[in-house]
């Protein structure tokens, strides 16, 4: 998608603060942190929402949490803790159309429930 935020951070095209990437999936820093730690992990795949995933995403759904716990690890939040986050559709929160999972941590977060 041409006019993608997070597929043009993919391609290169917008520079970012890049901590991981693989053949499946790129991670940055957000640009507009609500925690010391976070990183937002995206599929190189262009899908807009978790609403649109096939049966053929769900290893790459998977592959995003795995990346997840081991860049907690290299942060260094795993042990005291993190949240991980994904937003479905604008009443949830998400403001780019692009499936990505916020990675939250390095200091309390508030209980959600």
């Amino acid at each position: 998608m041409s006019d993608c935020l997070f597929c043009k951070i993919i391609n290169g095209e917008i520079p970012s603060t890049n901590v991981y990437t693989d053949e499946q999936v790129a991670a940055f820093r957000d640009i507009n942190p609500a925690a010391p730690t976070h990183i937002l992990i995206v599929p190189k795949k262009h899908i807009d929402s978790i609403n649109l995933l096939t049966v053929d995403d769900e290893p790459l759904i998977g592959h995003l949490f795995f990346v997840a716990k081991q860049l907690a690890v290299q942060e260094g939040i795993a042990e005291p803790g993190y949240r991980l986050i994904i937003n479905t559709n604008a009443e949830a929160g998400q403001t780019v159309f692009h499936i990505h999972l916020h990675l939250l941590g390095g200091r309390q977060l508030k209980a959600m429930g």
